[in-house]
């Protein structure tokens, strides 16, 4: 995987982030989703590269081979703004002030938070399968939590710790083949270590709290994702069967939104790289 890619562990304080990175030209960094890692952009990875992309792909806070600060009750440490500021830290470490981001799933949620927080440094701004947190909160119904009954279940105090790690092949089950086995192997090595099943967890936990206060909190200030945005969706998930159109939502948080949907499952990094591949290039910056 990554051929060409050069890694590092790049401290940040009070966390280590994992990242991969290669290419010339303007620089994207492209942020995973739960419970994947870094390694889920290998297909699509190198193909912006050979687009004339500098392509970097972190392991969020906690996640894979990152590693974050120890756990309090209130979830500071794995909040989304901590994670955004974690991907501005990496990125001014390899010498970009100023990016494009692309945001997966959870990788979105923090997508959204670097936008909306850090406005200066990201440039344009693309969100795969997801809306922000609040949004979902905003519409829960019985649908909804039967298909995502997970986000409350790991919201539960040590509970889905002794669950999950019982048996996490059981809980954290994927197709190396669908995946490629060098990213199975990887995604497979994170998800059997206690602590990065504890991470993980705090992220959905800081999701229910922390997350949704701050997105509010946006909300009533008027505070929008100003940089080009492109909202990105597999067909084959239940995105549109909850919402609808999903643009509609995100006009309520981007000045200038575009997007469609993608025959696709839900993990469309490893299920769909070429069409992935082919809207990403010819929506981010291209070198002059």
């Amino acid at each position: 995987m990554f051929e060409g890619f050069q890694d590092k562990h790049v401290g940040v304080g009070e966390a280590s982030v994992f990242v991969r990175f290669g290419g010339d030209g303007p620089p994207v960094v492209l942020l995973h989703g739960h419970p994947r890692t870094s390694a889920t952009w290998h297909r699509v990875a190198p193909r912006l590269m050979a687009a004339g992309r500098t392509v970097v792909c972190p392991d969020l806070r906690g996640y894979g081979r990152s590693r974050g600060p120890r756990f309090t009750a209130d979830h500071t440490g794995y909040c989304k703004r901590a994670v955004a500021a974690d991907i501005v830290a990496v990125m001014r470490d390899l010498g970009h002030r100023r990016f494009a981001v692309v945001g997966h799933d959870r990788g979105g949620a923090v997508a959204l938070r670097l936008a909306l927080d850090h406005p200066d440094a990201v440039t344009h701004a693309v969100f795969l399968d997801c809306l922000p947190v609040s949004e979902h909160l905003s519409r829960i119904t019985a649908t909804f939590a039967t298909q995502w009954w997970h986000w409350f279940f790991f919201a539960q105090p040590g509970i889905p710790e002794r669950v999950i790690n019982a048996d996490p092949d059981s809980w954290y089950h994927a197709d190396p083949e669908t995946m490629g086995r060098e990213n199975y192997q990887e995604f497979r090595r994170a998800t059997r270590d206690p602590d990065v099943v504890r991470a993980m967890l705090e992220d959905y936990r800081a999701g229910l709290t922390l997350d949704r206060k701050h997105e509010e909190a946006d909300r009533e200030a008027g505070t929008r994702v100003r940089c080009p945005a492109l909202m990105l969706w597999s067909l084959q998930d239940d995105l549109e069967d909850l919402y609808g159109d999903p643009l509609a939502i995100w006009r309520n948080w981007a000045t200038d939104v575009h997007g469609h949907g993608i025959d696709s499952g839900h993990h469309v990094a490893e299920q769909a790289p070429a069409a992935l591949t082919s809207a990403l290039a010819d929506f981010l910056p291209r070198a002059r």
